[in-house]
């Protein structure tokens, strides 16, 4: 089924080789401990890159970002910046990899004596996984457009699971998910718990109304790393943009929708809840962004590796 992360399959992807903890492994053989708090609770963080012409964009705010979602959950990552950075880089480089690559960085607390919540039953120091692959968006996405859905499930508030910490406990995604897919969309769109547009259960939400650009506040949900280069981009560009509250109703007026995300970039909305958004084709101000990003892209790329 089609659906915002849509792939072109690629054969050289049999044959990758994953880093944990800093040894490599043919995909056959990268395992881990069934003791492994990820596996066990979902106890950790992630963030999703992409290399583009030997260089991984924005790797400087991914990295701010997982420092600070481990300080979130008190998790020593037992490595400096530097070293996480030279350590991805060295996987791509092992991989003879240099663009239109996707890598998931995974960070558990680490294995556990027992299966128990507890982070004091801990016996390791951090489990820390690469999986660098072969990904490039279905380019028909573009002309097809995605459809959402809006869900039940919400986005909610800090004190029970905080929506900007970027935790491998992502269920109450995988349930928007899943009722989305059954109601045949691509992805959900999620609610704020004052039943405000918060975003998507994997990418982030945008409507054009008016020449204007709206996002929601940004309370209920991670704060993206392209979600903010668009936001930048629009104020750079004399683009009028907003975060703030919008409802569903103005979600379905709207003349143009889009959704952000490292691994596809941006990509149109032609349909919301069986809504047909604008004339249900990409239009003027997605193009502009389109074009904009890539340009910050190749910008980003130009700089070289961190």
């Amino acid at each position: 089924m089609a659906s915002t992360h849509t792939y072109q399959q690629d054969p050289r992807n049999a044959d990758i080789q994953i880093n944990i903890n800093g040894e490599l492994f043919h995909r056959d053989q990268a395992v881990v401990s069934v003791f492994d708090s990820g596996f066990i609770l979902g106890d950790g963080i992630w963030e999703g890159l992409r290399l583009h012409n030997g260089v991984i964009p924005f790797l400087d705010k991914h990295m701010k970002r997982l420092w600070e979602g481990a300080k979130a959950l008190d998790l020593d990552l037992a490595l400096t910046r530097e070293e996480l950075q030279a350590r991805l880089y060295h996987t791509v480089d092992a991989n003879g990899m240099d663009d239109h690559v996707h890598i998931r960085l995974m960070v558990s607390r680490g294995i556990k004596a027992t299966p128990y919540q507890d982070p004091a039953v801990t016996i390791s120091g951090p489990t820390i996984v690469i999986i660098p692959e072969y990904k490039n968006p279905d380019p028909a996405l573009n002309d097809r457009g995605v459809n959402l859905y809006t869900v039940y499930v919400r986005r909610g508030y800090a004190d029970v699971q905080d929506p900007r910490i970027n935790s491998h406990s992502k269920l109450n995604c995988i349930f928007g998910c899943i009722q989305a897919a059954k109601a045949g969309a691509d992805e959900a769109l999620m609610l704020d718990p004052h039943g405000h547009v918060a975003t998507c259960n994997s990418t982030h939400f945008f409507i054009v109304r008016d020449g204007e650009v709206w996002t929601s506040s940004g309370d209920y949900c991670l704060d993206g790393i392209t979600r903010r280069n668009v936001i930048d981009l629009c104020k750079a560009n004399d683009i009028p943009v907003y975060e703030k509250n919008f409802s569903v109703m103005q979600a379905y007026g709207a003349d143009e929708a889009f959704v952000t995300g490292t691994f596809a970039g941006l990509t149109p909305v032609f349909d919301i809840d069986g809504r047909r958004i604008g004339d249900g084709r990409r239009g003027p101000m997605v193009d502009r962004l389109q074009a904009l990003y890539r340009e910050l892209i190749g910008n980003e790329c130009a700089r070289g590796r961190a």
